[in-house]
């Protein structure tokens, strides 16, 4: 979906709630991550919720007829849901969506706002088909004809953001954002600029949110790990830091978190 989900107010190996992704087209990749379909059916009167924490990715989706982009969320957030339903979504590469933009993404960071007003009348008359549509291959088809009509011609800046951010992502030598102005060869400022058009966040923040991520994972999937040697692991020496992080992120502390993955009340899904 947006993000890792981090936690579930219902039972998470329940059959009724599914998330399902699905590669983008060859010709699309470069910009398009993937798409992603979330599809439940709940009895009468009973409601679920998943907590999110946002990648540093822009999403175009569909929910409920409505078509709409999301910027890079700063915070976490609750989706509840009800009854039978679906959501499907195109989550675009970190710096993807700004050829489509044609603005700074900051401008859109922690705002959602409607396809129409990126596309016009074009977007309502996807938002409908997508809606009428029954099948994923349906909505994935749709979808990716709508983008490939409105390819924006080649940035080579795009692709050098995502060298970076793949970096941030993979490399564990990377502790400081000093570590990638010294590994690209690029000035501070310029990498905070780069960043804040093309990723709509700093470098910093992309940096400190895949490591909590990772933490997150890890100690859902090593719950009686000590949390101080996953945080020493992900280039956190400061205990306390590490702590405030993924409290402010993740909404309780490294022993809370994998306290309640023990009782399967937080479950973690990249």
């Amino acid at each position: 979906m947006l993000g890792v989900r981090v936690g579930f107010e219902a039972d998470p190996a329940d059959d009724r709630y599914s998330l399902d992704r699905f590669p983008a087209a060859d010709d699309l990749a470069d910009l398009v991550e993937r798409h992603w379909i979330v599809s439940w059916d709940l009895p009468p009167g009973r409601e679920g919720s998943v907590t999110l924490l946002p990648h540093p990715c822009v999403n175009l989706w569909l929910d409920g007829g409505r078509l709409a982009v999301s910027g890079v969320g700063r915070d976490r957030f609750t989706y509840v849901y009800r009854g039978t339903g679906r959501v499907f979504g195109v989550k675009f590469r970190p710096g993807g969506f700004l050829p489509f933009l044609g603005r700074p993404l900051s401008d859109i960071t922690g705002a959602v706002l409607p396809a129409e007003q990126l596309w016009g009348p074009a977007a309502t008359a996807l938002a409908e088909r997508m809606a009428a549509a029954r099948g994923i291959d349906r909505l994935v088809a749709l979808v990716e004809e709508f983008l490939r009509e409105r390819w924006p011609p080649p940035d080579p800046q795009v692709e050098f953001v995502q060298r970076i951010v793949a970096a941030l992502l993979h490399d564990r030598t990377i502790a400081r954002v000093d570590d990638v102005t010294e590994m690209f060869n690029i000035n501070p400022r310029t990498l905070q600029r780069l960043f804040q058009r093309y990723v709509g966040v700093s470098p910093k923040w992309v940096l400190r949110r895949y490591r909590l991520h990772e933490a997150a994972a890890v100690l859902a999937r090593e719950q009686h790990r000590p949390w101080a040697e996953v945080a020493a692991e992900l280039g956190y020496f400061d205990q306390s830091h590490f702590i405030r992080d993924f409290t402010a992120a993740i909404g309780m502390t490294p022993v809370a978190y994998a306290q309640a993955c023990r009782r399967m009340e937080a479950p973690v899904s990249a």
